[in-house]
């Protein structure tokens, strides 16, 4: 079991919140830097991406709006090994002129895709993974974050109703199957508590900001950056 700290967040109904570290953004931590890390972002093709936004964006501007926050995840990634997970070839063309390698997995879903990816990036030697949603406008600066964490440690960064899990940082060593989709954050914090290593559940109000509903199309966080986008 771990410290638990005071937040003000909902909590989620059923999550086991005694076992858990909370942090917030700004709360020193103590620095331990990372080792045999990559960062694993899984695509989807940019023209099947953003359904939700359909009622107010045309196709066209869906992909690029897709185009663009994933490329924004990738340049927050920089200065890591960064891989992109994808089975589109338009999206690996992308990534590998972003400076991303690609890991092909043609016809998995998310999870398979994930699933796969750490498992390639296990066997080319890696110990450590950072999963990223490619939807994150607000993603800046994963080398600083990797830096803070305790590298022994699986930490979840659930979205900003904890429902959803935005970023995982973990070993690449325990079992830890993907499970995205709704409720994903308590199932990832089960698994997380499950795999007896320190757990850290962090609370980042840029992180926890993805992109995939019109209420948050016009976030006034996210608003002002995609006028030039769409």
């Amino acid at each position: 079991m771990v410290t638990t700290h005071q937040h003000h967040h909902r909590c989620t109904r059923g999550v086991p919140w005694a076992q858990v570290r909370v942090t917030k953004v700004g709360v020193s931590q103590s620095s331990a830097a990372s080792f045999g890390l990559a960062v694993i972002i899984p695509v989807k093709s940019f023209n099947a991406a953003k359904a939700r936004l359909a009622s107010v964006l045309t196709p066209a501007e869906r992909a690029r709006l897709a185009r663009w926050t994933a490329s924004r995840v990738v340049f927050a990634a920089r200065g890591l090994d960064t891989f992109v997970a994808c089975d589109d070839h338009e999206v690996a063309q992308w990534a590998t002129s972003s400076g991303a390698q690609v890991l092909w997995g043609a016809g998995l879903g998310l999870n398979g895709a994930v699933d796969a990816a750490v498992a390639a990036v296990s066997d080319l030697g890696y110990d450590r993974v950072l999963i990223s949603h490619a939807d994150l406008p607000l993603a800046e600066d994963y080398s600083a974050l990797v830096e803070t964490l305790d590298p022994r440690s699986v930490v979840l960064i659930p979205d900003r109703f904890q429902d959803g899990t935005n970023l995982v940082i973990r070993p690449t060593g325990i079992h830890f199957p993907a499970r995205y989709g709704g409720g994903s954050f308590r199932t990832h914090l089960g698994l997380a508590l499950a795999s007896r290593c320190p757990v850290t559940v962090r609370m980042d109000l840029h992180l926890g900001l993805d992109l995939d509903t019109v209420a948050e199309l016009n976030h006034p966080l996210i608003r002002p950056l995609i006028t030039d986008v769409l």
